[in-house]
């Protein structure tokens, strides 16, 4: 539910102690750089319905920084209200060296048409964001500004913004783990984590590894099958086959010439052939 007085678009701080910390912050920027373009004083505020002098109201400003990378305030301070300051720059360079001096933000806005520029600008300044925003006319309608809280978006920001993110999805169950780094053999390893890790050490059985339980089956397992010589008459069978006619393949001279120095067999034959192998001979299971 929404409390609004008729015709009024702009509500109130949160108290008086916040309003006075937004106009300090507003006098210590305008005596360090900074110039007043509209608002900065919540004594000149005209109120509907209200009483500027005892409500938290504070008005709409605006400041001008004419030379921002003299001045350091204007990015180290925040009057944390309805302040904002535009920043002269000369190049797509300097506007990102701006947004980064200010030492870690939740979201940034970039609005263009050009792909080139966001390109730019945000692998660039990315780093010092939380949150970036391409907001041009393709996106406009249907923007819902910054702050969408999808499951596995970061949600804060480096730096002094804090770095808060959204618990969803796989990346949030790793605030709730510890992560130990382990070393040893290969055996070792595999017989700690229970995942087999080559060089490790592996098990032969005669009893083929399909014709087991589930239950039966150790990490480790292992089917050493018989040995197959692949011929160009396999390589040419299998291009005719499944019309895969690559010059590596089908074509001596022009094989010879490549990184390989000679035809080599198709990736899927090679995997079909080792599938074939794989499987158990007889009935079963």
């Amino acid at each position: 539910m929404t409390l609004r007085l008729k015709g009024s678009e702009w509500g109130a701080l949160i108290n008086l102690e916040q309003r006075q910390d937004v106009q300090e912050k507003v006098n210590y920027l305008c005596d360090h750089g900074c110039d007043v373009l509209c608002g900065g004083q919540f004594e000149k505020l005209e109120v509907i319905g209200g009483d500027s002098q005892h409500g938290a109201f504070y008005p709409p400003t605006l400041l001008y920084c004419a030379e921002p990378f003299k001045s350091t305030a204007v990015h180290e301070i925040e009057a944390f209200g309805p302040v904002a300051t535009l920043m002269s720059y000369d190049n797509i360079e300097q506007a990102v060296q701006l947004a980064i001096l200010g030492g870690g933000s939740l979201a940034g806005t970039l609005v263009t048409a050009d792909a080139q520029v966001a390109q730019a600008v945000i692998r660039a300044g990315a780093r010092a964001h939380g949150r970036m925003l391409i907001l041009n006319e393709a996106s406009a309608a249907e923007s819902t500004g910054h702050g969408s809280p999808l499951p596995l978006l970061v949600h804060g920001g480096p730096g002094r913004a804090g770095g808060g993110e959204e618990l969803g999805g796989l990346r949030a169950v790793k605030h709730y783990m510890q992560r130990t780094a382990i070393q040893g053999s290969p055996s070792m390893l595999t017989a700690i984590t229970k995942q087999w890790i080559r060089g490790a050490d592996t098990i032969a059985d005669v009893v083929h590894p399909f014709r087991k339980h589930f239950e039966d089956l150790a990490i480790g397992d292992t089917l050493l099958t018989a040995r197959r010589t692949v011929t160009e008459a396999d390589i040419a069978n299998f291009a005719c086959l499944s019309g895969d006619n690559f010059y590596v393949h089908v074509d001596k001279i022009g094989a010879a010439q490549s990184l390989f120095g000679e035809r080599i067999a198709h990736g899927y034959f090679v995997v079909s052939a080792a599938a074939g192998y794989l499987l158990m001979q007889g009935l079963g299971p």
